[in-house]
């Protein structure tokens, strides 16, 4: 008998204490939320899911946000329940939970791991009071660190964000945060440099010349340190910005960049049912009110052809340390993976890329410049044998 096929669902909860100026997530304050119509919103959005897939194995479940440690428990454990009476749970199902550590939402993380809960990713972003301010977080560092405490004491797998290349930040100060996150002993940690994203405050402030991050060579080597540092701890990275001891990697983020199938749900949620790509709609009120017409909350299905498929895993698996399966890719194809051979032969002479027979990834050198590397490598459509 042939297994169920693995499936990830991603759960979005849009709402904020407050926006964040880096932030270009889908995320929402809100004076009020009538908690019981998310609740059954988000049930019947799951439902409409739960009928086009049918038959699948649920691997991991990730809820994310805007903050969902806002969410009640019992709403997280009625998402739960209803994903895992529909789809076959793995033994080992991984329920990860976005949080800020504030000590108020610190309080429901017991609650939170009873409903099942078992990994929980804490938007810390920094461990200095100077920088919370600046990054406009709505906790300081002590508030933080009780908050990991408590993480650490209920849930069996815990992971925090970091945020690092900030304005004016010397390298002896992010080794010395480094050094002091790594000592926390987390299987997990996310460290991410600033980028100044489109319509945030930050990028408002940045063509005003108010903030301007590190250049190109000073960003470079504090990227080059993360990597030294987190690898002699134990915690490689396996992805761009994720560092893991073995086997404590994300399964839930795995599954996207391994280019696996993954329901997503709530405001703004994306998705990929095979060969179609799904998009809920953004504004939580337009949300809730598809979902009350139509059964569902989607905004788009937009059908992936082949060439689109494997251009996507192609991009999405060369983040990942492992790399990926050039044969995988042609399949997608149907037909020839759309891999630019005469760059792909350059970047292994530059030592940017490794290949070896059909198993293609980027070097340590080569993640510096991955973007890059990524635009280089992709063959144009009509170069697609069909």
């Amino acid at each position: 008998m042939t297994a169920p096929e693995d499936l990830a669902l991603y759960v979005h909860w849009p709402f904020c204490v407050s926006k964040c100026p880096y932030c270009d997530f889908n995320s929402h304050v809100r004076a009020e939320v009538d908690q019981a119509a998310w609740r059954d919103a988000l049930l019947a959005d799951l439902r409409h899911e739960v009928a086009l897939l049918p038959g699948r194995r649920l691997r991991s479940v990730f809820f994310g946000g805007g903050t969902p440690s806002l969410m009640p428990p019992a709403t997280v454990a009625a998402v739960l329940d209803a994903a895992v009476a529909a789809w076959t749970p793995a033994g080992d199902l991984e329920v990860t939970l976005e949080a800020n550590p504030s000590s108020v939402e610190a309080a429901r993380f017991a609650d939170l791991a009873r409903v099942g809960v078992n990994r929980v990713s804490l938007g810390m972003q920094s461990l200095d009071d100077d920088a919370l301010r600046f990054l406009g977080r709505a906790h300081d560092a002590r508030e933080g660190l009780a908050a990991l405490d408590v993480a650490q004491r209920v849930f069996p797998r815990v992971s925090f964000d970091l945020i690092y290349a900030l304005p004016g930040q010397a390298m002896r100060a992010w080794k010395a945060e480094l050094a002091r996150a790594l000592a926390f002993g987390t299987e997990h940690l996310s460290l991410y440099q600033l980028t100044i994203e489109p319509g945030t405050r930050f990028a408002t402030e940045a063509a005003a010349g108010r903030i301007v991050i590190p250049d190109g060579d000073t960003a470079a080597d504090l990227f080059e340190l993360t990597r030294a540092m987190t690898a002699a701890a134990g915690l490689p990275a396996y992805e761009t910005s994720n560092h893991a001891r073995p086997g404590a990697e994300s399964r839930h983020n795995l599954a996207y960049w391994r280019y696996r199938d993954y329901a997503g749900i709530g405001p703004g949620a994306h998705g990929r049912r095979g060969r179609l790509a799904t998009t809920r709609r953004r504004k939580p009120e337009n949300w809730l009110t598809a979902v009350s017409r139509n059964g569902h909350g989607i905004e788009r299905e937009d059908p992936l052809d082949p060439h689109t498929r494997a251009v996507e895993a192609l991009l999405m698996g060369l983040r990942l340390t492992e790399g990926i399966d050039l044969d995988r890719i042609a399949r997608l194809a149907g037909g020839e993976a759309p891999v630019d051979s005469r760059a792909v032969a350059l970047l292994e002479r530059q030592g940017l890329l490794a290949r070896n027979g059909a198993h293609l990834r980027v070097t340590d050198a080569g993640a510096l410049l991955l973007d890059g590397i990524l635009g280089a490598v992709v063959r144009a459509q009509t170069a697609v044998a069909v």
